[in-house]
């Protein structure tokens, strides 16, 4: 790898960073960087952002048209889509239209980190190891192109070291991300391959190591966080799982949620993964409602830790509540399922204890909560839905969380829909000491642009044919966000976007890095009118922009959070 990128110093990096925000703020514009993946550096600084980036490889080759899927679906009891074959080869973007063939479909891709200026500004670029690198190992993590709740980034406990997920196989594999996983193998699951799922951890000399699961099987892990602050090496995981019918086996049930991994030392190929360890669970039937399919209410995709409180997010599916949870290590903060975090509370230091015997007709034991003033009416009767994804703490009143939009593509109003979203955006939520609940402040969209075409270099003109629907890309809300707050009071906040077109995929959709900045202090809308997103970077032509961090040695507590 090459080295040659400049050193400067913390407070030189910063004002390399607030120079373009500034201007942005009182221009509007800003100039976008597009990353290289040629240049390349080992090395990461602290004050800068890291930009979790997949480049599709878009050969015909990697689908055959007419070839019936899922991968080897005729061994399964799950059984394979209809006989007339996909209905694409693997051209970009038309490849995607196979997923209204195969509700499985996906293909396997490599993983670039990009390091920038917190105005936009691209430093270097590492990819991580795979299959098509020169001198290919095991030691090697993809991630499956167009599924868009995948690879978050995060700063371990200790800020040295940032952590993702992904899957140990090969570029250009078809229907990964529901394949099962080799130690939990739901025979029901029409997608007939089996790959672990991994954990990646990269420290700021851009060293690699991977921890292998056999969690999520059928689904795919989103975002990882290492605490290692108390001298053991410990995973926490979101993501979810099951691709089959029900009742599902017991290994799915303790993969899906949130999950306990032990950090491993060894390569790849020596790790032996044995069952999921899960580490919490949340259930409807804590806030009097009906029982869901066991394992599903914990299909998570956002987490973020704040004085020692583990909170996760789900914002996808039919079940359970569409809302923001954190994991109750007193007992104590809920009993009725909605409350806040004790005082007392601590990080989770082992798995949550369960009992076999009773896993498929009660579950995991729950202990987890709906933090209080967020919704709390599970999905099946709920009126309206949020669709929270990534969350910040700006301090301990105030909450940022990304709502992504509800990814409507039912029609030819899908842009006016996109639009009409109250809730899609950044909302900030106020922390109420004196009724112990959460209100959402204001949600924050100007610059945004929701449901507003815009266009790709190279990117199809027209509609779909295979929907009937523009190829042209618009914003339909935020997914994984980070901020800082200056010593003005001033959070700035990075945020990736999610899109809706006409695409068989919108999850394929180059998407773009906004920015925005806002006063911490401020409760009122009245008080945000002037505050504009202002759109950093675009992704290119097959590719898309997944997760957003500070770099490793960043202080993840100060003043930086998770």
């Amino acid at each position: 790898m090459q080295t040659t990128t400049l050193r400067p110093t913390v407070p030189r990096l910063l004002a390399i960073g607030r120079l373009p925000l500034l201007g942005f703020m009182l221009a509007g514009t800003i100039a976008q960087a597009q990353p290289s993946d040629q240049d390349s550096d080992s090395h990461f600084h602290p004050g800068l952002l890291v930009i979790s980036r997949s480049a599709y490889d878009n050969l015909s080759s990697n689908v055959q048209a007419g070839t019936i899927l899922p991968p080897n679906c005729a061994s399964t009891q799950g059984g394979c889509s209809a006989s007339t074959g996909a209905p694409s080869d693997g051209t970009y973007p038309y490849v995607w239209n196979n997923d209204g063939y195969d509700a499985s479909f996906g293909i396997t891709s490599r993983i670039f980190l990009d390091q920038i200026s917190p105005g936009g500004a691209l430093v270097s670029t590492l990819e991580v190891p795979n299959s098509l690198q020169k001198g290919f190992s095991r030691d090697q993590l993809v991630t499956s192109f167009s599924s868009k709740s995948e690879l978050a980034l995060h700063l371990s406990t200790d800020g040295k070291y940032l952590t993702f997920m992904g899957y140990v196989a090969p570029v250009n594999t078809i229907d990964v991300s529901n394949s099962n996983t080799p130690g939990v193998v739901d025979t029901t699951n029409p997608v007939g391959q089996s790959f672990y799922r991994a954990v990646a951890r990269v420290d700021s000399e851009g060293h690699f190591s991977f921890t292998e699961t056999n969690a999520y099987s059928g689904n795919n892990g989103r975002a990882a966080i290492l605490n290692n602050r108390n001298g053991h090496d410990i995973f926490y995981t979101a993501g979810n799982a099951g691709n089959g019918a029900n009742p599902q086996p017991d290994g799915v049930i303790l993969g899906a949620g949130t999950q306990f991994i032990s950090a491993s030392n060894q390569s790849e190929a020596q790790q032996t993964p044995g069952t999921p360890t899960p580490l919490a669970s949340f259930s409807v039937t804590e806030l009097g409602a009906k029982a869901d399919k066991i394992g599903k209410d914990d299909n998570f995709r956002g987490m973020t830790i704040f004085n020692n409180v583990l909170y996760f997010t789900k914002g996808s599916g039919s079940n359970g509540v569409n809302t923001v949870y954190f994991v109750d290590t007193t007992g104590t903060a809920c009993p009725n399922g909605v409350g806040v975090p004790s005082p007392k509370a601590t990080l989770p230091t082992a798995a949550v204890p369960y009992n076999a015997a009773t896993l498929q007709t009660s579950g995991l034991p729950n202990n987890m909560c709906v933090l209080a003033g967020f919704p709390s009416t599970p999905n099946k009767s709920a009126t309206t839905l949020s669709y929270p994804f990534g969350l910040w703490f700006a301090d301990a009143n105030t909450l940022y969380v990304a709502d992504e939009g509800d990814g409507y593509t039912g029609g030819t109003d899908l842009y006016t829909h996109a639009a009409a979203q109250p809730t899609a955006g950044l909302q900030k939520w106020i922390y109420n000491a004196g009724t112990r609940t959460w209100t959402l402040a204001y949600t924050l969209q100007t610059g945004l642009e929701l449901g507003s075409q815009y266009t790709i270099k190279g990117y199809p003109t027209g509609s779909n044919s295979a929907t009937g629907l523009p190829w042209a890309p618009a914003t339909d809300g935020l997914r994984n966000l980070t901020g800082h707050v200056d010593d003005d009071g001033t959070a700035t906040i990075w945020a990736i976007t999610s899109t809706v077109s006409g695409n068989g995929d919108v999850g394929a959709d180059p998407n773009r890095l906004v920015a925005i900045r806002d006063v911490v202090k401020n409760a009122k809308s009245s008080g945000a009118t002037h505050e504009k997103f202002v759109t950093l970077r675009t992704a290119g032509f097959a590719e898309v922009l997944r997760g957003v961090s500070f770099a490793p040695g960043s202080d993840s507590g100060r003043p930086f959070h998770q």
